[in-house]
């Protein structure tokens, strides 16, 4: 393999589909097909091949297959690996880079056989292609690192690889905005899709960097019920083989340390840290501040409202549950409006209740990537009165919903009134949260209370979507804050 040669193809021979032709949309339970699609986002030229003849039939079905996921759809008159070659080699002349074939192996044990050769656009076929290589895999999900390992030797020095691991869903969305190339960035990044279906050493001995989202990968999570925050969490089997690895290897670190993201898995604790933004406040400007808060373990406490009252909390409220991610019912909330409201309320407890904050219905989305800032304006809640009108038609009822997916929200006429966002003022907030909460990657919502203009935050996150921001904005920041940490932690002792 030339030097500079980096994979720019990959091409499947359609028997490595192990089912799901039939079904050609239903790419989540196919893993050809999924890996494929994982490819094609990673800026690397994808194809589907057959070996002709072949009937029209099944021809139509991989043609409907490429065309619907935009791979191309390759037939060959192969009769071995090297005129298959030479085939690709003429009809991807355009591609500059190496190629990766893969059919079935019937010569060996391995179940994969994998042909990679290098192409010189705009030459004789004879002159372009060069000689190929072959390589065995046992499994399909081999193959990305596979092509870490080319991409690496195809480099001199200073590529950081980073080893990542997330749900599927949450993975397409960051690949599809071209956050995950395997080919490397121009900061000398290289990225490797993590899995559990391989040995993870195997995996971490390509990896210098391990971005995850841990919260993905939990099980289960166990509060306890004092005033002070501690939990047990529990993590699927593979996320706790890769911690164990990951504390035996000294040569990769994670981005970020699963331990720095515990507090926002605990909206008790994110309440109480964020009791600290007193120290940022100047005579004479408006504060950044969180909000007013009470814990509770019971909606039945006797009393609860002298509690509520000591913490300067009043009607109506929003109850959170304590847990802010990783199960199932962390995003079940409610606002309530009376003490009545707490009787029989469904959220799950140990609850948190909060300042309902009037914001004129707008919120502000921050995003800290590594020393950036970006922000986006989305629409948000209505204001308190308009919450009090709502609930008396529906007889007085606390107001439940999921923050995932049903979050009320008010017309557009009724946003943005009279609201001064102080960048300065956020900006500094970011940095200290980064500071107490040792995170390189993450996000918080900010509200503006009308009257004050106090910049409250109501809610922190890790390793958000930042999809609001532009990619071509976003995408180099965030490889930007992953290449600086990495460098950091190169150069100390």
């Amino acid at each position: 393999m030339l030097m500079g040669k980096f994979v720019r193809g990959v091409i499947v021979d359609h028997a490595l589909f192990e089912y799901g032709i039939e079904q050609p949309d239903n790419f989540k339970s196919n893993p050809t097909l999924s890996l494929l699609r994982k490819l094609r986002f990673s800026d690397i030229h994808t194809a589907i091949s057959f070996e002709l003849p072949l009937s029209d039939e099944k021809v139509n079905l991989l043609q409907k297959m490429a065309e619907l996921h935009s791979f191309k759809c390759l037939p060959l008159t192969a009769s071995s690996s090297d005129i298959a070659s030479r085939e690709i080699a003429q009809t991807w002349a355009h591609v500059s880079g190496s190629i990766l074939y893969l059919v079935p192996n019937h010569d060996c044990s391995a179940k994969i056989s994998c042909t990679y050769f290098s192409i010189a656009p705009d030459a004789e076929v004879t002159s372009a292609l060069q000689k190929s290589n072959r390589i065995y895999m046992d499994k399909l999900e081999e193959l990305p690192l596979t092509i870490c390992r080319l991409n690496k030797k195809a480099i001199s020095d200073g590529v950081v690889t980073v080893g990542y691991v997330m749900k599927p869903s949450r993975e397409e969305d960051f690949a599809k905005r071209g956050a995950f190339p395997m080919c490397p960035t121009p900061n000398g990044l290289i990225f490797l899709p993590l899995t559990f279906e391989l040995p993870i050493a195997a995996q971490l001995e390509e990896v210098d960097v391990i971005l995850h989202k841990a919260t993905d990968e939990i099980v289960s999570i166990e509060l306890n019920s004092s005033s002070e925050p501690s939990y047990r969490i529990d993590y699927t089997n593979g996320m706790q083989e890769l911690q164990r690895h990951i504390k035996s290897q000294n040569h990769c670190f994670e981005v970020d340390p699963i331990n720095s993201i515990y507090p926002v898995l605990d909206r008790l604790k994110i309440q109480q840290i964020l009791l600290g933004l007193e120290d940022l406040h100047a005579a004479g400007s408006c504060k950044v501040r969180g909000p007013h808060f009470l814990k509770v373990n019971s909606f039945d406490e006797p009393d609860l409202v002298q509690r509520l009252h000591d913490v300067e909390l009043s009607l109506p409220s929003i109850v959170k549950p304590q847990v802010a991610c990783g199960v199932a019912d962390a995003h079940s909330m409610a606002i309530v409006f009376s003490v009545e409201d707490f009787k029989d309320l469904s959220v799950p407890v140990p609850a948190v209740i909060q300042e309902y904050v009037d914001h004129s219905s707008t919120l502000f989305k921050f995003y800290v990537l590594g020393e950036r800032v970006f922000h986006a304006v989305k629409k948000s809640i209505p204001n308190s009165d308009i919450l009090i009108k709502s609930s008396e038609k529906d007889g007085s009822k606390p107001l439940l919903f999921d923050s995932l997916k049903s979050l009320p929200t008010s017309p557009a006429n009724s946003e943005g009134r009279d609201l001064c966002l102080d960048l300065g003022l956020v900006n500094k907030a970011a940095e200290w949260l980064s500071k107490m909460l040792g995170l390189t990657i993450f996000g918080f919502d900010v509200v503006i209370q009308e009257g004050s203009g106090d910049h409250v935050i109501v809610d922190v996150n890790y390793l958000p979507s930042f999809k609001e921001v532009p990619d071509d904005v976003a995408v180099p920041a965030f490889w930007d804050a992953i290449r600086k940490r990495a460098d950091s932690k190169a150069v100390k002792p």
